[in-house]
């Protein structure tokens, strides 16, 4: 299984939180990481997005078929956004398009065997394969891939 986990781009200050919209240079993190993304992801990936405006813009730039699951919206716990995306057990590739805290502590757990504070930029994107080597299974890390390097 590959698990990328995506944090929604730049977006305004404001409130209500789930109605932010991303700013014009999130906009422009947001189609640099989808490009990127459009040429890498493997066909028919799963599309899992958090309801809030500014993670579906941010996903909206693939122009694939999304789902959109509070497991994975603002103040998602980890546990939630692993069963969302069925990791380990779920064939085939997942991406989930979430936020801070929530995403840089799902990438701290599978790196590390434990949750805590891992940053994970405005618009960057952490892959993870999760592979059977002598029937133990291991977590690699594929790339981190952020609109600063595009």
């Amino acid at each position: 299984m590959d698990l990328l986990l995506w944090r929604h781009a730049e977006a305004e200050d404001g409130v209500p939180d789930g109605e932010r919209a991303l700013t014009k240079k999130g906009r422009k993190q947001a189609a640099a990481v989808g490009g990127w993304l459009k040429t890498h992801l493997p066909r028919r990936p799963r599309i899992i997005v958090s309801p809030a405006t500014r993670a579906q813009q941010t996903a909206s730039t693939l122009e694939l078929p999304l789902e959109t699951a509070r497991e994975v919206g603002v103040g998602a716990a980890v546990a939630d956004v692993l069963k969302a995306a069925g990791w380990p057990d779920e064939d085939g590739t997942v991406l989930v398009v979430g936020h801070q805290p929530t995403l840089g502590r799902v990438a701290a757990l599978l790196l590390g065997g434990a949750e805590a504070d891992l940053s994970v930029k405005k618009g960057q994107v952490w892959w993870f394969s999760r592979r059977s080597r002598d029937g133990n299974g291991q977590v690699v890390l594929r790339a981190v891939v952020g609109p600063d390097l595009l």
